[in-house]
């Protein structure tokens, strides 16, 4: 029997494969790429970095995992029992404690080192563990806790208000460029039943709902609850149009204009500021959270994403194997999600490393003029708003301003890497 040996210098020739090493040889961006990782990795792993409760502890015989339940309490799977509730970890007996690195959280208020304690003057602690290496505010909060908070808000606002402007793009800009103005019919029924399905949609859903999704402790639930009435009713008159063309009350099917349609509203969106649209939807919000920053950004952030996947589906569409798909009988809606979609993605990945660098950009400027967040939250753009009050203190001025700049520039060239790699494969 002879043995042979694998050879693994063949490289995979597949068209994601070779964006992949295209993108790799932009050594900005890749290195970009492994800080967006350590950057994620803070924002999970926060509160085992940054938190003055203990990872692990022995309290009274009894092991406890503090920092582990709080995650569990941040999602509504339990509590704190009465006597954990008001309990002043700092000032506990401990049998064993395992500390966090930095022993203090983002709100912690350490009485002994207010009034802005640079990082380099002398501290009122007890031993160098528990020194503020990057200063307190005027509160006492540690600013370096609450670098690591803002690196959390900073990548949730990126990635989950771009995440919601992704599905809204890509499915509007791919409906509006593989349908175009005359390949969707529908019935007359349903025509008239649709407009009315969406007000009764956003009335009963959202509307009617507005005072229990505000004071509610679960706003993302609630919220989920109010999505769900909105796309039940829209199910519904659909349903109900179609059940009355089938029940021959009237045969007559119309074209549906959806790229004028949704052309015309990128063009409202496109014709508003940003930030005055940003503003009106906050004036009218009683509760300030960071969560509706996230869907306000998410939701007027989706018109490049949709115009970028309209030109590569009309260009798509074209192509021999969709006609080869129409011509084996695949229904429109199959051949788009699952063929036109998936080829289509590719630059828009790079108008989404764009989208990232700009809401952590607006997000960090509303929390600087302390706009629809909540005052309490610490975030960068809340401790350069502290700097402003006090111009001596140049660390709540540098760190987060280091931060906002290194952050939004990653991104940014994860962007220019990803359009470099790409505009590779077209040449």
């Amino acid at each position: 029997m002879i043995w042979r040996k694998k050879d693994h210098s063949t490289k995979a020739t597949t068209y994601w494969s070779i964006i992949r090493q295209r993108f790799l040889q932009h050594r900005l961006a890749k290195w970009s790429l492994r800080i967006s990782y350590v950057l994620i990795f803070v924002a999970i792993f926060g509160d085992f970095l940054a938190n003055e409760r203990p990872i692990l502890c022995k309290i009274d015989g009894t092991w406890q995992t503090p920092v582990l339940r709080w995650y569990a309490i941040q999602f509504g799977l339990t509590d704190w029992t009465s006597d954990f509730r008001t309990r002043d970890w700092f000032n506990t007996t401990y049998e064993f404690k395992l500390l966090p690195p930095i022993p203090y959280s983002a709100t912690y208020q350490d009485r002994k080192n207010r009034k802005l304690v640079s990082p380099f003057a002398e501290q009122n602690i007890p031993n160098w563990r528990f020194r503020h290496w990057l200063g307190t505010d005027r509160l006492g909060r540690d600013v370096a806790a609450g670098m690591i908070a803002g690196t959390r808000t900073a990548m949730l606002v990126g990635l989950i208000s771009m995440s919601i402007a992704t599905i809204i793009g890509v499915v509007l800009g791919a409906i509006a460029g593989f349908f175009g103005d005359d390949r969707l019919k529908i019935p007359i029924f349903t025509l008239v039943l649709l407009p009315i399905g969406i007000f009764l949609g956003i009335f009963y859903g959202f509307i009617v709902r507005t005072f229990t999704i505000q004071e509610s402790n679960y706003f993302l639930i609630e919220l989920l609850k109010s999505s769900v009435i909105f796309i039940s009713i829209i199910v519904f008159c659909l349903s109900l149009g179609y059940l009355l063309q089938k029940l021959n009350f009237s045969r007559k099917s119309t074209s549906l204009p959806l790229d004028l349609i949704i052309m015309r509203l990128i063009e409202v969106f496109n014709s508003i500021p940003a930030l005055l649209l940003i503003l009106a939807f906050v004036a009218v919000i009683k509760k300030p959270s960071i969560v509706y920053v996230m869907l306000i950004i998410g939701l007027i952030r989706w018109t490049g994403i949709a115009r970028f996947m309209r030109a590569e589906t009309l260009k798509i569409k074209q192509l021999e194997y969709i006609e080869a798909a129409r011509a084996l009988g695949f229904s429109n809606w199959r051949i788009l999600f699952k063929h036109v979609v998936p080829n289509a993605l590719t630059p828009v990945l790079t108008t989404i490393a764009f989208g990232i660098a700009g809401a952590i950009l607006t997000e960090s400027a509303l929390s600087f003029l302390g706009i629809g967040v909540d005052p309490n939250a610490v975030t960068w753009g809340s401790l350069l708003r502290n700097a402003r009050s006090d111009f001596n203190a140049w660390w709540l001025a540098i760190f987060p301003g280091i931060a906002i700049f290194i952050t939004v520039s990653i991104f940014n060239l994860i962007g220019e890497g990803l359009s470099e790699a790409i505009g590779g494969m077209k040449r």
